[in-house]
C-alpha cells in the first residue's frame, strides 16, 4: 500500500510530467497516472529533485546570527562600532553580539577599546564573516574569565573563545533546521567545535529535526569517539536515520580574509605566507589514527600550500577523505583530488563575497582560486555546502554562485570557472542526478524548473515541498 503519492510533478530538469509513490521512507513508484492510494501529496506541477544536502555547516552559530547585528556593510572598525551603539538594544551585562564584518580591507583595527568607549561596561562579540576572528570588549573578555591586549582573537584562540561564548538555545537552532527544510535541504553536515552526537541527542529528544544531521568529530574528540565506537556515515542507534557520524575535522591554515590561509607564495607586500596550523608531520598521525578506526579526515585547507599539505599528508596514509574549503589550489594539485579519492567540499557563495579580497591578497593567483571548473576537469569530486553563517544556509545562493560566478551587477570574476547548472545541483545533492525507485525519499520541490530560470534568479527560487525519508518537513502554504 502507498503511504504517500506526491501527485503533478516534473521529474528533474526538463522532465516529464510523472507522480511519485513513496512507501517506508523509499521512492516505490515513478511514473503518470499511479493509483490515487495512501496519503496525496499535490506537488503543483513543480519540479520534483533530490533533496538538497548542505555538507558545511557551523549549526549553533548559524542560528545565533539569525539574531546578531548585521555588520557586512561595515567599511570601518568605527562603521561596526557606530552600528553596534545604534543598533544594540540590550540592557546593561546583557551580551550584545554582531555577525558579518571583513576587515582586510579597513583603514582601522578593530580594537577592544573602541567597543568600550561606545558602551563602556557592556559585553560585546563581534564574529568576522569567516567565523576565523572575534572582536570581544573588555566586558566580554571577563565574561569567559580571559585577558588580551586587543581583544582581537585569531584561529585557534577565536575558536576556543567562541566555544565558551553563550550559545543559541535548542529551539533557536531547532528552528534553523526548519528555515533550511523550507530551502529543500534534507540533510546538513554539522561542523560546530563540540560533541556535537550528544548536542544533537538532546535536540532530537525535544522534537523532531527539520534536516538530517551528520555530527562532525572536532579534533579533541577523536579519543572519545573511538571509545563510542563511532565511524564515519554511521547512523546513531534510536534516531532513525536523523542523526549520523560525521567526519573528523582538522585545520592545516586559516582563511583568507584574515590573511591566514597558507600559500606558497607571500602575500603582497608582506613576508608572510599565512598561518601553518597543524604541519604534515602532526597531521599525518591524526588522519592515520582516525582513518584506521574507521572515522574519515575532513581537512580545512583554503591556501595553495595548505592544500598541498593536506593532499600530501592524505596520499601518506592511504585514506579517502575531503578538503574543506580548496579556495586556492595549485595546478599541479588539481588532479590529485581525484587521483586519491578526496572530495572538494566547496563553498561557491563565498567567490563572489571574497572577489575583491583575493585580488587584493592573492594577485597574480586568482585564475586558481575557487577552480571548481579546474577541478571537475581533472576528474575531483565536488560537495557544495555554506560553512553558514560565513553565507547563507541556503544551497540556492552556493548554486547561483557556482553557475554565474557573480552575485551582483558586476561581470562573472574567472568565469572559465564556472560549472553547469545540473553539474551544480548533483554537487549540492551527494552526487545525486536523479531519482528512482528505491532512493531514499529525501526530496524537494521547486515552484518551477530551475533550468528556465536565470542565475541570479536562482537565488529566490520557491520551494513547494521538502520531504526527508517520505516525512513532509516543509510545504508552501500558498
Amino acid at each position: 500500500m502507498t503511504a504517500l503519492l506526491l501527485c503533478d510533478v516534473q521529474l528533474g530538469l526538463g522532465g516529464p510530467r510523472v507522480d511519485v509513490a513513496v512507501t517506508d521512507g523509499r521512492v516505490s513508484a515513478i511514473g503518470p497516472g499511479l493509483p490515487r492510494e495512501g496519503e496525496l501529496v499535490d506537488g503543483r506541477g513543480g519540479t520534483v529533485l533530490p533533496g538538497l544536502v548542505d555538507v558545511h555547516v557551523h549549526m549553533t552559530q548559524w542560528a545565533s546570527s539569525r539574531r546578531r547585528i548585521p555588520l557586512a556593510h561595515a567599511k570601518s572598525a568605527a562603521d561596526v562600532v557606530d552600528t553596534i551603539a545604534r543598533e544594540s538594544a540590550a540592557k546593561p551585562g546583557e551580551l550584545v553580539m554582531g555577525h558579518g564584518f571583513r576587515d582586510s580591507a579597513w583603514p582601522d583595527m578593530p580594537h577592544k577599546d573602541l567597543l568600550e568607549r561606545a558602551l563602556p561596561g557592556q559585553p560585546i562579540a563581534l564574529f568576522s564573516n569567516d567565523l576565523h576572528t572575534l572582536w570581544l570588549s573588555p566586558a566580554a573578555l571577563r565574561m569567559i574569565g580571559r585577558e588580551h591586549p586587543t581583544g582581537v582573537l585569531l584561529e585557534n584562540d577565536c575558536m576556543a573563545a567562541t566555544a565558551e561564548l553563550p550559545a543559541a538555545t535548542d529551539e533557536w537552532v531547532l528552528e534553523a533546521t526548519d528555515a533550511a527544510a523550507a530551502r529543500g535541504v534534507t540533510e546538513i553536515v554539522d561542523y560546530e567545535y563540540s560533541d556535537t552526537v550528544s548536542v544533537w541527542l538532546r535536540r532530537l529528544a525535544l522534537r523532531q529535526l527539520g534536516v538530517r544531521v551528520s555530527a562532525v568529530i572536532s579534533r579533541p574528540l577523536l579519543d572519545t569517539a573511538i571509545e563510542r565506537g563511532h565511524r564515519t556515515g554511521d547512523a546513531i542507534p534510536g534516531t532513525d536515520g536523523m542523526l549520523k557520524v560525521g567526519p573528523y575535522k582538522l585545520f592545516v591554515d586559516g582563511s583568507l580574509n584574515t590573511r591566514t590561509a597558507y600559500c606558497h607564495d607571500p602575500y603582497p607586500g608582506q613576508e608572510t605566507h599565512g598561518l601553518l596550523e597543524l604541519p604534515f608531520d602532526e597531521l599525518v598521525p591524526l588522519m592515520d589514527k582516525a582513518s584506521r578506526h574507521g572515522i574519515s579526515p575532513a581537512v580545512h585547507a583554503i591556501g595553495d600550500h595548505a592544500n598541498t599539505i593536506a593532499l600530501d599528508a592524505f596520499a601518506k596514509v592511504g585514506c579517502t577523505g575531503r578538503i574543506e574549503h580548496a579556495q586556492l589550489v595549485h595546478p599541479d594539485d588539481f588532479s590529485r583530488f581525484a587521483k586519491l579519492g578526496v572530495i572538494a567540499g566547496v563553498q561557491p557563495a563565498h567567490q563572489p563575497d571574497d572577489r575583491d579580497v583575493a585580488d587584493q591578497h592573492w594577485a597574480g593567483r586568482t585564475e586558481n582560486a575557487f577552480p571548481y571548473g579546474a577541478l571537475l576537469a581533472a576528474g575531483a569530486t565536488l560537495e557544495i555546502g555554506s560553512d553558514a553563517p560565513v553565507a547563507p544556509l541556503d544551497p540556492w545562493d552556493g548554486i547561483a554562485s557556482a553557475v554565474s560566478r557573480t552575485d551582483d551587477g558586476r561581470p562573472a570574476w574567472h568565469p572559465e570557472q564556472a560549472i553547469a547548472l545540473d553539474i551544480a545541483l548533483a554537487a549540492a545533492s551527494r552526487g545525486r542526478r536523479g531519482i528512482k525507485v528505491g532512493d531514499v525519499a529525501d526530496l524537494t520541490v521547486t515552484e518551477v524548473d530551475p533550468a528556465t530560470l536565470a542565475p541570479h534568479d536562482l537565488r529566490q527560487i520557491p520551494i513547494v515541498l521538502t520531504m526527508t525519508g517520505g516525512r513532509l518537513t516543509h510545504r508552501l502554504s500558498r
